[in-house]
């Protein structure tokens, strides 16, 4: 018995290698006509193809590093599942492209990616000019350097206390730092006993970096911080935190307001933006798919006209033309988002030759009063809906919806990186679906990738540190049973239960200290200071739980949408948060 038994054990494994030779035969198979398949479309010779194992033939090599990022590319002629996930788009709530009449996109940090390292230090530079020359702040300021690096999205800037905060999804405050000095875990809890949770969302008091654009601002906070932490005396040692806050953002305002900031980019736009060779094919495919396509943009006419020119065409100064609007169907500048959302705004049309405002009736151009031609085609012309493909400024939601004759808010999609000015607004307010760009996601899951197996070893020392400290309660728990009810344990059973407690102790602080630093590890490798932008610890950032709640979609590049179908059906399996 016990041989046929072996016997039949060994049958069984044989035929187990034999469906797993012939599974491995399989991949191979097609991973050889998927390679003919690329070589068909490519003109690639399959041979040359085939002999590079290593080489994946849908996807791009990896991204060079974050200050010189470059946008993924793929073939457009195949679509697949996407063994790259730094180019996926991740879902929250499902989304059937095919459902969607129009898709809009915010410039800035969207359409276009700035180069952290060039265009927010000139923010940077010129902000610390205007705090020296209209501020009077000391010299010293026009010494300091930018770090690029330093700061992150998902911090909350407590501008009363001089502090940066990251906090978890329940609004509780993992990690604090005072300009450059860590706060204690004593100090840190001060916030829980003195703060309520929707404290920090008081404006008078907190703001949050929820976009590209404040990092360098609240990076010369910190450093101000701790400069006037370290006065004894002049202009710094006189000001609240709250209002050196204050005069940060008045010269970042001034930056903007006197052209300053914007001549900069206009002078070079190559050295602050990164040009996307694959966005007009995907602007082309979605306008070929049946989509109407617009434009959203706080950014006035004369800075978006120079970006978007750079963007489409690689022009500048000089050369500039008119002819990317094509791309559009609409583009609205200045529209001071999120009011855009939910305030009634006047609404102008823009003249896109000479930058000039026209007043519009609802988006319909106005009669001209000085005209002496009053016969009736004229007029109805006037009084005939502006066609599409105009520029305006200014106005709210409802120029789309009548620009581009969308019946229901939930058939647009728009695409943004601000998760209140962009997405929040939009998805609360209006119900459109919504697309959030998360740019340092690709720095994120090369990490993870690179650290496969450490979230999951870290779950099993979580694990045990929980087994192990039920069975010390237990044993804490018997002994206080038995104390309460006379001492009914003789002392033989005392020591030996007080042998078996120390001994899970011991085992416990070792694990312990062993699951604290790996853990501390870990999350240095995403950011040596702020750590994994989507997680505090085991919990979910305020950060992820704002995504969770109000984007649709998210992905680390509007150039990602290349990889899928325009009428892709997304839906909410597995993602990051």
């Amino acid at each position: 018995d016990r041989h046929c038994s072996r016997r039949a054990t060994e049958r069984g494994e044989e035929r187990r290698d034999e469906r797993e030779r012939e599974r491995g035969r399989e991949r191979g198979r097609g991973r050889e006509t998927a390679v003919r398949v690329y070589s068909s479309i490519m003109g690639t010779e399959y041979s040359s193809v085939m002999s590079s194992e290593t080489k994946n033939v849908f996807f791009p090599p990896p991204p060079p590093p974050p200050s010189e990022h470059q946008p993924g590319t793929c073939d457009t002629e195949i679509w697949a599942s996407l063994n790259d996930e730094r180019r996926r788009i991740f879902c929250n709530r499902s989304l059937n492209m095919a459902s969607l009449q129009a898709i809009g996109f915010d410039m800035d940090y969207t359409l276009a990616q700035y180069k952290p390292e060039t265009f927010e230090a000139l923010a940077y530079r010129l902000t610390t000019e205007k705090l020296v020359r209209v501020f009077n702040y000391p010299q010293e300021v026009l010494d300091l350097e930018f770090d690029w690096n330093y700061m992150t999205r998902g911090l909350t800037i407590d501008k009363k206390r001089g502090n940066v905060l990251k906090l978890d999804r329940h609004k509780y405050v993992k990690i604090a730092y005072h300009g450059f000095k860590k706060l204690s875990t004593e100090e840190r809890l001060q916030y829980h006993a003195t703060e309520r949770t929707n404290a920090f969302d008081e404006p008078q008091s907190y703001t949050q970096i929820d976009t590209l654009f404040s990092l360098a601002e609240a990076y010369m906070f910190v450093q101000l911080v701790d400069m006037k932490d370290r006065a004894p005396s002049g202009v710094l040692a006189q000001k609240s935190y709250q209002e050196i806050y204050a005069d940060i953002r008045n010269s970042i305002d001034l930056s903007h307001r006197d052209g300053s900031l914007k001549r900069g980019v206009a002078s070079d736009p190559g050295h602050y933006i990164h040009q996307d060779k694959n966005l007009v094919p995907l602007l082309e495919d979605l306008r070929f798919s049946g989509k109407k396509l617009f434009i959203v943009t706080n950014s006035l006419w004369d800075y978006t006209n120079i970006v978007m020119n750079y963007l489409i065409s690689g022009k500048a100064g000089a050369d500039k033309n008119l002819d990317w609007l094509d791309h559009f169907d609409v583009v609205v500048t200045g529209s001071a988002k999120p009011r855009f959302f939910n305030e009634n705004q006047p609404l102008f049309q823009v003249n896109p030759t000479s930058g000039c405002l026209l007043n519009t009736d609802e988006g319909n151009p106005m009669a001209n009063l000085d005209s002496s031609d009053d016969d009736d085609d004229d007029l109805e012309e006037v009084l005939e809906p502006v066609p599409a493909g105009k520029v305006f400024q200014g106005g709210n939601y409802k120029i789309i919806n009548r620009m581009l004759n969308t019946a229901a808010n939930s058939e647009l999609l728009y695409v943004g990186d601000h998760i209140y000015g962009d997405i929040l607004k939009s998805k609360k307010t209006l119900g459109w679906r919504t697309m959030l760009v998360v740019p340092e996601m690709e720095h994120e899951i090369e990490v993870l990738n690179q650290n496969g197996d450490t979230p999951s070893n870290l779950f099993e020392m979580r694990r045990k540190r929980d087994t192990l400290q039920d069975k010390m309660q237990r044993i804490r728990w018997l002994i206080q049973t038995s104390e309460r009810d006379g001492g009914n344990l003789s002392d033989s059973d005392r020591e030996d239960i007080d042998k078996e407690y120390l001994a899970l102790e011991k085992e416990y602080l070792a694990l312990r200290d062993e699951h604290d630093k790996t853990l501390a590890g870990f999350h240095t490798k995403f950011h040596s200071i702020w750590g994994q932008l989507l997680k505090t610890g085991y919990q979910n950032s305020r950060f992820a739980n704002q995504i969770g709640r109000f984007a649709c979609l998210y992905t680390s590049h509007i150039g990602n949408l290349k990889y899928y179908s325009p009428n892709k059906k997304f839906r909410p399996s597995d993602c990051l948060l």
